[in-house]
């Protein structure tokens, strides 16, 4: 089995790095390389905004957590869903004009900045310090789920597994920037939907059918098939709200800013969402009838977030197999290569050139953004090496960073003339800082995703801020009316 299992992992990342060297050729400049050029396609957008999205968590946390709680973890999918479809109506296409409108800004720190003409860079940095500091975490959390899929695969250490799936990732970041980590997505989106279709049919298939499943299930804990069992309203209110983190993640936003026509974002909206739906309905099922195959077959899980790889191997054939475990590293590398990619574009645009040496060449750019990559990849590895890591745990603190931080002012900056510079660097920091502090605290109230009163004190900052703080020039206005416009042709 190992044999065929290398054939096909092997074969998976030569695909994946020849995409790589094909775009390294392809890169010319930095726009090239941190937003493709905004040559994007809807599907290539729509599938690559969804598989960025997805990462780890949708084939080894979110199946893990059906697995251990039942039904009741299907509400996160419910607010997850909500959230992605309100973000591709009302913040894709503004998003899109917008940024496009404001100097052809290219990062979300390059966005805010031009929006309130920032002219002390305040805001870039900020922003930065933001994005570096969640990003490290996220990007972590996909390189736990890389090494869990390496060791328990082919028995190897957990610090060699760790070792090995990271070089994969930062390859082809490194050389071929975002049209070979968009077009790499999107080749794994279509793997990790077709996997997450195939196994759950099969294993229902397996167990004698749905009825048969189910009956299964109960006999090994009723509490299963119930929707609120053992869920307290904070519980619930907590799965609901990381729909709200859609609205503030940069990995998620420069897929909208980097759609060739913002005429299309409907079709790449049709796209994404039916992409997503199908990913959480298996994604969902994988762990919920997969609790019943494991037990039936007398198998002794001890981490429930395992649970896809351990129905890849009994289940199927080890072709088959193969192509299922590398539907788990897709997941992983199409949000870990987008979150390094916008860590260093960060870095690169917004604090190097920006700030340290605004005369750099096109190419002194690009090469210093690969180095980035690097650098963060090194930080993100040395935070990994702890084997006892959840991916969903720190999924959560770093979605919860992001939406809090950024979801209140790029909503508002999009739908409101009125909101300030000022207004927006406290939304930002009075976001983060919420969400770090809330982390630490435990017990009643406390337990309540962090999210979510981050990002309601973030907005309230926000507004009032700007209303009592100095107003804006008439600039900023006659900027916000200008995309107005053309939003209303």
């Amino acid at each position: 089995m190992q044999i065929e299992l290398l054939i096909s992992f092997l074969g998976y990342m030569l695909v994946m790095l020849a995409i790589g060297f094909y775009f390294y050729f392809k890169t010319s400049d930095l726009s090239d390389y941190v937003l493709g050029g905004r040559g994007l396609n809807p599907g290539v957008t729509a599938l690559s905004a969804g598989a960025s999205d997805m990462s780890g968590w949708l084939l080894l946390g979110l199946p893990g957590m059906m697995y251990s709680d039942g039904l009741v973890g299907s509400w996160i999918a419910v607010g997850l869903v909500i959230g992605a479809y309100v973000n591709w109506k009302f913040v894709a296409k503004r998003l899109r004009v917008y940024t496009h409108h404001l100097n052809d800004a290219i990062t979300i720190p390059d966005y805010l900045a031009n929006r309130f003409e920032d002219r002390g860079n305040v805001i870039r940095v900020v922003t930065a310090v933001v994005i570096l500091v969640f990003y490290t975490l996220y990007t972590s959390s996909g390189l736990v789920g890389g090494a869990k899929l390496f060791e328990a695969t082919f028995n190897i250490a957990y610090s060699d597994a760790l070792l090995i799936g990271s070089f994969i990732i930062v390859s082809y970041t490194f050389l071929g920037g975002y049209n070979a980590v968009s077009w790499t997505d999107f080749i794994q989106g279509i793997l990790m939907m077709l996997a997450l279709v195939i196994t759950p049919l099969v294993v229902i298939v397996e167990l004698g059918g749905i009825t048969s499943a189910l009956n299964t299930i109960e006999s090994i804990d009723p509490t299963h098939l119930d929707v609120v069992s053992g869920a307290s309203i904070i519980s619930i209110i907590s799965l609901l709200t990381w729909g709200l983190g859609y609205f503030g993640q940069p990995h998620i936003l420069v897929r909208f800013m980097s759609i060739r026509d913002e005429d299309e974002m409907c079709v790449a909206k049709n796209i994404g969402m039916g992409w997503m739906g199908i990913s959480i309905i298996g994604s969902l099922s994988v762990g919920f009838f997969g609790l019943a195959y494991v037990v039936a077959n007398g198998v002794d899980l001890h981490d429930s977030e395992k649970v896809f790889i351990t129905l890849s191997q009994l289940v199927f054939n080890p072709w088959i197999a193969g192509f299922l475990l590398a539907a788990i590293l897709a997941a992983i590398m199409s949000t870990v290569d987008s979150q390094l990619l916008v860590s260093s574009s960060v870095l690169t645009r917004d604090i190097y050139h920006a700030i340290i040496h605004k005369d750099a060449s096109d190419k002194e750019l690009v090469w210093v953004g690969r180095a980035t990559v690097i650098g963060i990849a090194v930080i993100a590895w040395y935070l990994s090496s702890d084997e006892n890591s959840s991916v969903l745990s720190l999924v959560a603190y770093a979605w919860a960073g992001f939406g809090a931080a950024f979801g209140p002012i790029i909503i508002l900056s999009l739908y409101s003339k009125n909101i300030t510079r000022t207004g927006a660097i406290s939304g930002m920091v009075v976001g983060a800082m919420t969400v770090i502090i809330y982390k630490q605290l435990e017990g009643g109230v406390f337990d309540l995703f962090e999210l979510l009163p981050g990002f309601i004190l973030s907005w309230i900052s926000i507004v009032l801020v700007s209303k009592y703080g100095e107003e804006n020039p008439s600039s900023i206005h006659k900027n916000f009316d200008e995309v107005q416009s053309r939003l209303n042709k």
